[in-house]
C-alpha cells in the first residue's frame, strides 16, 4: 500500500486481503475524511458486547466443545488457532484486567436498568467475578479464568485486583441491592489480597517478565484512593493510607531520569528484570488511562514523547513505515508497546520490532485527550524541560496560548483516533495492524481494543457512549 493510492473523500475503500497474512477475506477502510468518533462509538460499544456473555448470549469452549460460559465472562476476543490462519493464541478466556476495562466501559454505556432491578451486564460481571474469585488458584492475582470461571495455568498479575475493584465501584449504583451486596464481598477479598500484595513483585502487563510493575502500582494507587473518597459503605482499610503514600514513593523509583521504567528489580542482580530492548514501554502511558499517574505528571510526558518518536521519526530504526504513508494522510501515528517487541499473535514466529496495536494508540490519544481537558479547565501547561519534547511533537511551545495549546493536543488525539478507525476492516478492531501495510492482524475483534476507544471518545467529549 502506498498513500498515492488512497482517495481522501472516499468514505469506505476495500483492500484484498491476499496481502495480509492470517486474513482470507477482504479488509474494508474507513475513509480519511473527519468522521464524528462519538457516532462510530456506537458501533464500537456493540462491537465490544459481542463478547460479552449473557444469559441467552453464550460462548461455546473451541477446545472443550459442550462446555460453554457463565454469564458475564468476558472473552478477550473470539480467536483460537483453529479459526484464525497464521495465529497460535487461544484468546477464547477471561482476562481479570481485560474483562475489567470492558466493565468500566459497561459502566460508562448508559445502558438502561430493568424495571426493579440493576443493569443485567453488569451484574453478571460482578457474579461472575465471585465466581472466579473462589476459583481463584494459587493467588486471587490469577490473570486468566475459563469461560466458566475456572482457573487457567497461567501468571498472576496483581493489577487485575485492583482494576475489578475499580470498575466494581464504577458500577455500584447500576446493580440491584443482592448484587450490591454480593460486590461489597468481592471487593473486600480484593482489599485483603491487596493489603500485602501492593509491596510485592507481579508478572507485569504484557505478561512476559515479573518485577515491581509501573502499571501494576499504578493501578493499586487508583485503587486504594478510590476506596479511601468511597461513599458506598466500603469499610476503608486500617492500612490503606498507608499503602497510598507508600505507592506514590515507589512509583517515583521508577524514573531514571529521562523515562520511567516499565519494571525495575529490588536492587539484586538483574537490576533491569526485563532487559534491554523494554523501554521505553507503552504501559507508562496506559498507567496514567487506567492507574492514578497524573497526566499533567512532566516525567510521564518524557516518557510518551520517546514513544511517539520510536515510532514515527523517520530517523528512528523502530519507526513503522505504515506511519510515514499515514502522516502524508494527515493521521496517526499509531503506537505498539515496547522497541524490542516480537510478538505479532503467534510467538512460534517472532517479528522483530513488533507491530502498532489498537488499544495503544487509543490510549495515548486518551492521553492528549484528558491534557487538552486539563488545560481548559483552568490548569497550567505543563511545560518544563522535560514536557518541551512532548509538545514540541505537536507543534506547542512554551509561547503558545491555552487555548491554542489544548486545541493542538486534541487535534494530536484526532489523528491518532483517525488513524485506528481508517486501519480498521469496516469498523472491526483486531489486537495489532501490520506495521508496513496497515492491516488488521493478530486476534481479531479484541474486545480491549473497542474499550480503549470509547475510553478515549469520552475523553474527547466529555460525554458517555449511550447504550
Amino acid at each position: 500500500m502506498t498513500a498515492t493510492t488512497l482517495e481522501p473523500d472516499t468514505h469506505t475503500r476495500a483492500r484484498s486481503g491476499s496481502e495480509y497474512a492470517g486474513q482470507d477475506s477482504q479488509n474494508v477502510l474507513a475513509g480519511v475524511r473527519r468522521t464524528d468518533f462519538r457516532v462510530i462509538a456506537q458501533h464500537m460499544l456493540s462491537l465490544m458486547m459481542r463478547n460479552v456473555a449473557t444469559p441467552g448470549f453464550l460462548f461455546e469452549d473451541p477446545v472443550e466443545p459442550g462446555r460453554f460460559s457463565a454469564p458475564g465472562c468476558v472473552i478477550a476476543a473470539p480467536s483460537f488457532p483453529a479459526n484464525s490462519p497464521g495465529v497460535d493464541q487461544d484468546y477464547v478466556f477471561n482476562w481479570t484486567r481485560d474483562a475489567a476495562i470492558t466493565a468500566m466501559e459497561l459502566a460508562a454505556a448508559g445502558i438502561p436498568v430493568r424495571p426493579n432491578a440493576g443493569v443485567e451486564p453488569l451484574e453478571d460481571y460482578v457474579r461472575f467475578a465471585a465466581i472466579c474469585q473462589g476459583n481463584a488458584i494459587p493467588t486471587l492475582a490469577h490473570a486468566c479464568f475459563t469461560i466458566e470461571g475456572v482457573s487457567r495455568p497461567w501468571t498472576e498479575q496483581n493489577d487485575g485486583p485492583a482494576l475489578q475493584t475499580i470498575a466494581i465501584l464504577q458500577a455500584f449504583a447500576q446493580l440491584d441491592e443482592p448484587t450490591q451486596t454480593l460486590a461489597r464481598q468481592v471487593i473486600g477479598r480484593n482489599l485483603d489480597f491487596l493489603a500485602d500484595a501492593y509491596r510485592q513483585q507481579t508478572t507485569n502487563l504484557w505478561e512476559e517478565h515479573s518485577g515491581y510493575s509501573f502499571f501494576a502500582r499504578s493501578a493499586q494507587l487508583r485503587c486504594f484512593q478510590a476506596i479511601a473518597a468511597n461513599t458506598i459503605g466500603i469499610p476503608v482499610p486500617a492500612g490503606c493510607q498507608e499503602a497510598i503514600d507508600w505507592l506514590r514513593n515507589a512509583l517515583a523509583t521508577h524514573w531514571d531520569g529521562l523515562r520511567y521504567l516499565s519494571l525495575i528489580g529490588d536492587g539484586t542482580p538483574p537490576a533491569d528484570p526485563a532487559g534491554p530492548g523494554y523501554d521505553p514501554n507503552i504501559d507508562i502511558v496506559m498507567a496514567a488511562i487506567y492507574g492514578a499517574v497524573p497526566v499533567t505528571d512532566t516525567r510521564l510526558l518524557a516518557t510518551a514523547a520517546e514513544l511517539r518518536s520510536q515510532w514515527a521519526d523517520p530517523a528512528a530504526p523502530t519507526v513503522y513505515p505504515v506511519n510515514l504513508a499515514d502522516e502524508r494522510l494527515g493521521i496517526g501515528p499509531m503506537m505498539g508497546r515496547y522497541p524490542g517487541d516480537t510478538y505479532d499473535g503467534e510467538v512460534s514466529d517472532p517479528v522483530p520490532g513488533g507491530h502498532p496495536w489498537a488499544l495503544t494508540t487509543c490510549n495515548f490519544a486518551e492521553l492528549y485527550y484528558r491534557l487538552a481537558a486539563e488545560v481548559r479547565g483552568g490548569g497550567a501547561l505543563p511545560y518544563d524541560a522535560l514536557s518541551t519534547p512532548f509538545f514540541a511533537q505537536i507543534g506547542v511551545t512554551e509561547s503558545t496560548s491555552t487555548q491554542n495549546a489544548a486545541a493542538a493536543l486534541e487535534q494530536a488525539g484526532d489523528q491518532m483516533l483517525q488513524a485506528v478507525i481508517y486501519h480498521s476492516d469496516n469498523l472491526e478492531l483486531s489486537e495489532q495492524f501490520d506495521g508496513t501495510t496497515g492491516y488488521c492482524r493478530s486476534v481479531s475483534n479484541l474486545t480491549w481494543s473497542y474499550a480503549a476507544y470509547l475510553s478515549a471518545v469520552r475523553a474527547k467529549t466529555g460525554l458517555n457512549v449511550q447504550g
